[in-house]
Order: C-alpha cells, then structure tokens, then sequence
C-alpha cells in the first residue's frame, strides 16, 4: 500500500521512463512508476507525467489513457513525446507519421513566456527520439515552444496540462531539470522525498508484506543484496541470507563476504555450488541461454538449501525491472536478468517474491545503506553482474578462462584502488575475449588468449561512457597482467560507449 503522496509517472514503454522518476527524486520529490492501465492505483497524485515510449498513437492496441479521468484529477499534466502525442489526438488534435525519424539533439526557443520555460535560455539544447508527429493542435491548444525550424515541440493544452515533444529526462537536453523543476513549481503542496522517510516506509512495507513468513534472501556481497539484507533485518523478520558461489565469483569474493557480514552482525549460510553451475553451462556458447541456465540453476540451489522457501527476497533494482521488460512495463526487452527467469516470474504468481528496492536506482540504494550504517567500502564496491564472471567470459566458459579473468580482474582492481581510480569509476573489469592471438614469449612464439580491460562511468547503466585512464597506469597493469597471468598474450583497453555497447561483454 501506497503511504506518501507522489508524482505518478505513467510508463509508455520509453527506454528513459525511470530516468523521469529519477530527475524527479533528485529534486526532492516523491515519485512513481506505473503501467497505463494502473493509474487509478494512486487515487490522488499530485501531479502526472505521461511518457514516451515506441508505439504510434495510431497503431492498433497502442497505450491509452482516460483523458476525462485525468482532466479529474485537477493536477498538473505533463505529456513527453508519445505523451504529448497521445495528449494531442485525445483533445482533437491530429498526429500523423514523419517523413523520418527525428532522433537526436535539437534546438528549443521558448515562446508565450510559458511557466515550463522560465528561467531559460533564449536558445537550448533538447533531445528528441521520435517517428510521429503533431501535425494540427486542438482547438484552444498554445505553441509555447519551437525548434529551429519554428515547428511545435512544446504545446499547453488547457491551464494544467502540458505537452513537449522532446526529452527532458536525458542529460542531452541540456535545460531538461528546469523543465522538469518548472512543472513541479504548478503541483500544489508537492510530495517531498528523502531516504529517512522512504527507509521508515520501507521497513513498514517489509513487515505488511512478510507478516510471519520466513524470508530467504540471496546476497552476493554486492552493494543492493547487503543492502537488501540489512533491511530485511531492521524490519524484524525470520530471516535467512544465503550465499551461493556459484564458481563464477571473482578472486577471494567468497571469503570477502562472508567477513563482510561478520562485521554487520548477520549470520550467513554459504552454499558452494561451482561444479553445478559450471556443469549447467559446459558447452554454451549463446549468452541468452547461459543466463537463462545461470538464472535457474541459482533457483534450483535456493530450494535444495533452503528446502521450503515461504518468500524469497530480491535486490532488484528499477534499471533491472526496465530493461527486463517485466511489471507491466511495455519496454522491449534488451537482456534476460538472472532476477527474471521464468521460475522467479511463477514464484512472483504465487506471492512468494518480494522486492523492496525495485524502485530505487543505485544511488539512491547506497543512500539508504548509509542511513543504515553500512560502511563505504562496501556501499561503493563496483556493481558485478548476476551471472557473474560468465557474462566476462563471451562463449563457452571453462575453469582456465575463469582463473584467467580471477587474475587479470584482481589486479586491475588492485591497481585503480592503488592510484585512487577506484572510486572515480562506476564500473571497471577484466574480461576474456574469445580469440587467441599470436605472440612472443622469450624465445618461442606463443598462441595465447587476450583480455580486455573496461573502466565507465554511469549514472544507473542505462547509458555508459569509457574512462580515459591515464596511459602510464594502463602501462603498468598491462604488464603485470602479461607478466603474471598465465596463458595471455596481449592487453586491449575497452573504449567503446553505451550504446551501442553494453557495458558488459555478453
């Protein structure tokens, strides 16, 4: 059950729906996401955000709204893209297919002295991402705002409701927070938020939803399963957290966590499974199938160590829910999450799934760990992939590409902590790659493997761009990796952005 009084944020499908929730939370307000057809579910919100999203307002089956319902509310409106599309046509207003997709920067000139542009420049850099387009407004509708061409890219449709065509979520549109600031300024008496509040409604929630039942919580030593784990304590309940080396953990890990959670005061079952899920993936070399296996396999040893799960609990956070395609979202899928394989979505039917944080962004989870108490070096540790080192190791993985990744990752960390890099990456790793390369070793050549190495920076991995380590440090970790690794003969340093690259190899 809903406790704060929220911005509702009504999901198209836009791969940048949750960056809109995110840029409201990170001016001081409540907000959250819903599907089209759960809008009611929050019965009074003091504001509405319509986003953009894939589909054409004229396809058959596209996402709808109940205008009149919304006009009800008497909130503030704002429609972004497929929003203000659907906002257009559902006031009498036509929308029709461009002669080409518009994608990419554009200029916006404010006019009319609009509430949404103040405190803007004559001139901005916005984001656009869309094939449709308004080509006649309602009757009664103002142009507040042109792009370089003097089309309609913002429009205000009554005293409440709003319509731009362009993203403000994306950090391309360069003014995109003091729209977004500008709308909030029309919501009356707006949804403050901040992690003291939201960790007290969480905890709640925790204790409506668990009761009596005993909770098993899988933890990695990760930042959002300790984080999960340490809520799930405070909330009082029967709890079981679980660890499962998987034989796909990086050097050390195993032994590192379960320090980790000696200091927090927890107790913690460690399940060494590596041989059944090295066997589940011998000989797979499609990487769907082998998260597809790596996500069962991790369900299988949950029951055989858990022998009757009543709940299970889940770090999973609002990127993993989007770019999973999974509650309600109408986004296309990008991968397969270890979180969603089919076995957990049965479980989530039962009512046998709970994840308090699928609707925090990562940021916002370290936020509530320090709130807890948890120490830094934990709260800042480098996100690590569910399947773990498979996703580094592209095509079939096997125990000697594993212990190379161990070696080369170790001390690639080593290294960026050593020269004080660490903590200016997001998210850095050694992986292999599946080619062998010629090289010389002493006097023979050598027919050996190469690995890559990868350092970004994100805000949430929905976009990511490559660090520019300085070149003497990338020097001495190549050579102490060719010097020490065995079964390598040559370094690449990864300098590709996301997208179009993942920021993981498989």
């Amino acid at each position: 059950m809903d406790i704060l009084p929220q911005i509702s944020v009504i999901d198209f499908g836009s791969q940048y729906t949750q960056l809109i929730v995110r840029r409201l939370r990170e001016s001081g307000y409540f907000a959250k996401l819903y599907h089209p057809d759960s809008l009611k579910e929050n019965p009074s919100p003091k504001g509405v955000i319509l986003s953009g999203g894939p589909s054409s307002v004229s396809d058959s089956g596209a996402p709808d709204i109940d205008l009149d319902y919304l006009r009800g509310l008497e909130v503030p409106v704002l429609g972004i893209c497929y929003g203000m599309q659907l906002l257009n046509k559902k006031h009498g207003g036509m929308v029709e297919p461009g002669t080409t997709r518009e994608y990419g920067p554009a200029e916006l000139r404010p006019e009319g002295n609009s509430v949404l542009f103040e405190k803007m420049s004559g001139s901005s850099q916005i984001w656009m991402s869309h094939s449709d387009t308004c080509t006649q407004l309602p009757d009664g509708a103002k142009v507040i705002g042109r792009n370089e061409e003097g089309l309609p890219v913002a429009v205000q449709l009554s005293e409440l409701i709003f319509g731009i065509q362009f993203h403000p979520e994306v950090t391309h549109s360069h003014e995109g927070k003091t729209v977004i600031e500008n709308f909030l300024s029309l919501v009356d008496d707006p949804p403050r938020f901040n992690m003291d509040s939201f960790k007290e409604l969480l905890i709640k929630q925790v204790r409506e939803e668990v009761g009596e039942r005993q909770v098993i919580c899988g933890v990695s030593g990760g930042v959002d399963s300790t984080v999960l784990a340490v809520l799930l304590n405070a909330a009082g309940v029967k709890l079981r957290a679980i660890y499962v080396d998987n034989g796909l953990m990086r050097k050390g890990e195993t032994v590192e966590v379960r320090e980790q959670f000696e200091k927090l005061g927890m107790e913690l079952e460690v399940v060494d499974a590596g041989s059944r899920f090295l066997h589940a993936i011998a000989g797979i070399d499609e990487p769907e199938e082998k998260r597809r296996r790596i996500g069962n396999m991790f369900v299988d040893v949950f029951f055989d160590a858990a022998e009757n799960v009543e709940l299970l609990a889940q770090g999973t956070l609002y990127p993993d829910v989007i770019e999973s395609a999974t509650s309600g979202s109408i986004a296309s899928t990008i991968k397969t999450h270890h979180n969603r394989v089919q076995r957990i979505l049965e479980l989530q039917e039962e009512g046998r799934v709970i994840e308090p944080l699928a609707e925090l962004f990562k940021d916002e989870v370290r936020a509530l760990g320090e709130s807890f108490g948890i120490a830094r070096d934990i709260l800042y540790r480098h996100p690590f992939p569910g399947p773990g080192l498979a996703v580094r190791v592209p095509g079939e993985v096997t125990e000697e590409k594993l212990e190379i990744v161990r070696e080369g990752d170790a001390i690639f960390m080593r290294h960026l902590k050593e020269s004080g890099w660490y903590d200016k990456v997001w998210q850095a790793y050694c992986g292999l790659l599946p080619i062998k390369t010629v090289g010389v070793k002493g006097d023979e050549r050598s027919y050996e493997w190469a690995v890559s190495l990868r350092a970004v920076i994100s805000e949430d991995a929905m976009t990511a761009d490559w660090v520019e380590l300085p070149a003497e440090l990338l020097r001495r970790i190549s050579n102490e990796i060719l010097n020490s690794v065995k079964g390598i003969n040559r370094v690449f340093y990864d300098i590709s952005t996301k997208p179009p690259a993942s920021i993981e190899l498989e």
